[in-house]
């Protein structure tokens, strides 16, 4: 088959949750896309199909991609590699079935599908095989900070994107070794990096974010929050540019 007759893999960045803040590319893509699939927790649409209700075209094929585990086993046992790598792989095939078949699939990723993003398990698998396209979109902290007003970086300071799934001494060294970080993947670590941040002498500062830019937004800073509990959609971010004006007088 000929490239021209194959359809094409689009990775659409979906951003933050805030229908708005979709790109005008993403709009169009999705309204001409055969195809849309989307990786979501069994028994539910995910927020990046949510994202884009309404946007679809008449008569699309909608292709929930399932996970066969979330947290239910550690990401580090060997039974959760071993099925997560199955589930792309077949993930992948039933998105190649499509493609052959010279549909163009719209692969929704929350946030940019190149960050942390499940559509790159796809990426990597498809496109040796079929055209790709990737669509970027709004980070989530770029759209968590937006939302905080708060300055992370200036001049030469270090940003640092920490997963909150390392382990808890690795995960304070690299807090004491930049100006600025955004921990990702809080979710039941939230215990583990607020220790980490204080062992590291930067948990003053740290503002907590969940479902930032959502309707049901919520931040508050980290040493002020009275419990552990945090949603999947929530981060912390740590800022730098410590000689910014105002910075040493905060309350």
């Amino acid at each position: 088959m000929s490239a021209a007759e194959k359809g094409t893999l689009i990775g659409v960045g979906t951003g933050p949750g805030d229908p708005e803040l979709l790109t005008v590319k993403a709009v169009r893509a999705l309204g001409e896309a055969d195809v849309v699939a989307y990786f979501a927790k069994a028994g539910r649409n995910g927020n990046g199909r949510a994202v884009v209700e309404g946007l679809l075209r008449p008569g699309f094929i909608e292709l929930p991609l399932y996970y066969p585990v979330t947290t239910e086993i550690d990401k580090d046992d060997s039974a959760y590699k071993s099925q997560i790598t199955d589930f792309y792989n077949m993930s992948a095939e039933a998105v190649a079935a499509h493609l052959a078949a010279g549909r163009t699939v719209a692969v929704l990723s929350e946030g940019d599908p190149l960050f942390y993003g499940s559509y790159m398990h796809l990426h990597v698998r498809l496109a040796g095989r079929f055209p790709v396209e990737v669509i970027p979109g709004i980070t989530a902290m770029s759209g968590c900070w937006s939302l905080a007003g708060l300055p992370l970086v200036q001049g030469d300071d270090v940003l640092s994107v920490l997963p909150g799934t390392m382990r808890e001494r690795e995960l304070q060294r690299r807090l004491a070794d930049t100006e600025a970080a955004v921990i990702m993947k809080v979710g039941r670590n939230l215990a583990k990096i607020r220790r980490a941040l204080s062992a590291a002498g930067r948990l003053d500062g740290a503002v907590y974010v969940e479902r930032g830019t959502m309707k049901n937004a919520a931040m508050i800073p980290l040493g002020e929050k009275p419990d552990d509990e945090a949603p999947y959609f929530s981060l912390v971010l740590v800022p730098g540019w410590k000689d910014r004006p105002g910075w040493k007088d905060r309350p």
